[in-house]
């Protein structure tokens, strides 16, 4: 029998398709590599998902909306007028996408509507802030990233 180009062709194919199936087997028998879901009970975390898109359109259908800004003391939260301070409840997290050790969370403990975030918690880079709180009964979501 002549080697030719053709056998040659045949030849490159089948090796290729060899090549290939080697690692479909290898990825869909190997237990390092998991194909589980990263929740474990994913519809009852998507009923969480849904409500905070919930609580976020309720903070955003707001008429006077949260407002978060940087002053000499800190991090000033302004929450939303027309409310009784000491009626609201919930969870300032502030996450730091360069360190999760910088990561943390403070209550909400409201006298008035301001909330003051010190100077010497924070260290200037990029925070994603996540802020939940409920009032009257109803649930409201903000979520920001800034530049501190």
């Amino acid at each position: 029998m002549k080697f030719n180009w053709g056998i040659g062709i045949v030849i490159a194919f089948v090796g290729f398709i060899a090549f290939i199936m080697f690692f479909v087997v290898r990825m869909a028998t190997d237990h390092r590599a998991d194909h589980d879901l990263v929740t474990e009970e994913y519809y009852k975390a998507e009923l969480g998902y849904q409500k905070e898109i919930d609580a976020e359109i309720n903070a955003h259908n707001l008429e006077n909306r949260l407002k978060i800004e940087k002053t000499s003391e800190g991090l000033l939260v302004t929450f939303p007028d027309g409310s009784e301070p000491t009626s609201s409840t919930g969870l300032v997290s502030l996450y730091r996408p360069s360190n999760k050790h910088l990561d943390f969370d403070l209550p909400i403990s409201l006298s008035n509507s301001h909330l003051l975030i010190p100077d010497k918690q924070l260290l200037d880079g990029r925070w994603d802030i996540k802020i939940t709180w409920e009032h009257q009964g109803k649930n409201f979501l903000h979520k920001e990233s800034i530049m501190y």
